[in-house]
């Protein structure tokens, strides 16, 4: 059976944040565990695993998708100790041309809670990056990612849905300005990608806030890459993390995007106080543990914030047909340009110029009087066994090199030598731009 792609999905359009929460492996675990899927189950060809908040996902090239799926839930149950009853309705599945179509709607942003954010291009990257580096994804997942990056960069191009765009970050500080609060006093917890977005929208918003992170270097670094004047630095404080129970009840506001497992804001921690607060839980993980219940205390996750995103969704529904129809028109460009791979049509390019350039020669010479008319047919004979040898070697060397890592860019080459093909724009030189440049060479 031939290698196909294949896409297992658990992602913010078919599973709550409470399944989605208990999916995300903990990172010092997450190398450990694709190591072993891809050692273990042995229809994975290839695999690629990203996840975030909106999504926990796995990518794959294999000879037997049905092996792949039911190997795959099986040991994401065994390590985060589910049963298989408690996410078995949860996750979709796409194969082939789907799989592709799914993959480049993630990579340009069409799958997003926000559509046409741009974080997501991070996350593939990193995510592609490590897989790329444990040695579990190769030569398919890479054209797979290259040819998805190209196709995002068309449609960021092409349409206006990245223009005014949003994230998480920004919905949840948009949101907390329509709240009825007395000051506008915001803790921010966590400095990773979202913990920082979120602080610069809310300094924008005219927000002074106070930044907690287990790393207190991390916190100074931030700040300081923000290049502030000394007044608006006045807004932001920098507090211990280990006095977060201390101080988490005086703000009006908390956001907190931390990487914990855990949740790290408990019931034992909460005060009754007498002015209304609003907390944002962006970590999926949730930082906030759900059970909390407190007069005068508002909790919003993630996807509490849904209703806020489908007013811009509406906006940009005119935008996203545009991006869809580049997506559908990017997967079939994708399926010819592998079919094309084929070494067939060089093969057979390069034996009809040798043939060419024979008869050119044969029929120059009789013409010339250097060769009688009579041995036309027997020279024709001796001058195409003479290029079947020739070609011979590089004939099998070609056929060879189809699969090897570096034989996507050789035979680009190829093409353009021979006359192929030619295109504007060369698909592979010396590496795939994969927003990582990936060495074909390992």
């Amino acid at each position: 059976m031939d290698i196909q792609y294949l896409t297992l999905s658990f992602s913010h359009k078919s599973t709550p944040i409470s399944v989605r929460e208990k999916l995300a492996i903990e990172s010092q675990n997450l190398e450990s565990f694709l190591l072993q899927l891809k050692q273990e189950i042995t229809a994975i060809d290839e695999l690629m695993f990203i996840s975030t908040c909106n999504r926990v996902e796995f990518y794959i090239t294999t000879h037997a998708p049905q092996e792949c799926i039911a190997g795959i839930l099986d040991h994401l149950c065994i390590i985060q100790n589910l049963e298989l009853s408690q996410i078995e309705k949860y996750y979709q599945i796409a194969l082939g041309q789907e799989a592709v179509h799914y993959v480049f709607n993630v990579a340009s942003s069409l799958d997003s809670v926000v559509i046409g954010e741009t974080q997501i291009t991070g996350q593939i990257k990193n995510a592609y990056k490590m897989c790329f580096d444990l040695g579990i994804c190769g030569q398919n997942i890479t054209r797979l990612i290259h040819f998805a990056f190209r196709c995002a960069a068309q449609v960021r191009n092409q349409t206006q849905i990245s223009q005014s765009p949003l994230s998480v970050a920004s919905v949840a500080v948009k949101k907390a300005l329509t709240c009825n609060a007395k000051n506008k006093n915001a803790l921010v917890i966590g400095l990773g990608e979202i913990g920082k977005l979120t602080s610069r929208h809310l300094l924008d918003s005219g927000f002074s806030i106070t930044l907690v992170n287990r790393n207190p270097q991390k916190a100074l670094h931030f700040v300081e890459e923000l290049k502030l004047s000394k007044k608006d630095i006045s807004k932001i404080t920098i507090a211990d993390f280990t006095k977060l129970a201390e101080i988490l009840n005086d703000f009006d506001f908390i956001f907190s995007s931390t990487s914990s497992n855990l949740p790290i804001i408990t019931q034992d921690m909460v005060c009754a106080m007498p002015f209304e607060r609003f907390w944002f839980d962006l970590a999926v993980p949730r930082d906030i543990q759900e059970s909390i219940h407190t007069q005068n205390l508002m909790i919003f996750c993630v996807d509490d914030l849904k209703s806020k995103i489908e007013e811009n969704l509406t906006q940009k529904k005119i935008q996203a047909h545009l991006a869809y129809a580049l997506i559908g028109q990017a997967t079939q460009d994708f399926f010819v340009w592998l079919q094309n791979l084929n070494v067939q049509p060089i093969i057979k390019t390069m034996r009809q110029n040798a043939k060419n350039a024979c008869l050119q020669e044969l029929n120059r010479a009789i013409k010339k009087g250097y060769l009688p008319k009579e041995w036309e047919e027997e020279v024709k004979i001796i001058l195409h066994n003479a290029f079947n040898v020739f070609l011979h070697n590089p004939t099998l060397n070609l056929k060879n090199i189809t699969n090897k890592q570096e034989g996507d860019s050789i035979i680009e080459a190829i093409k353009v030598i021979f006359g192929e093909e030619q295109e504007e724009e060369a698909k592979f030189l010396d590496y795939y731009k994969c927003e990582y440049k990936t060495p074909l060479k390992s």
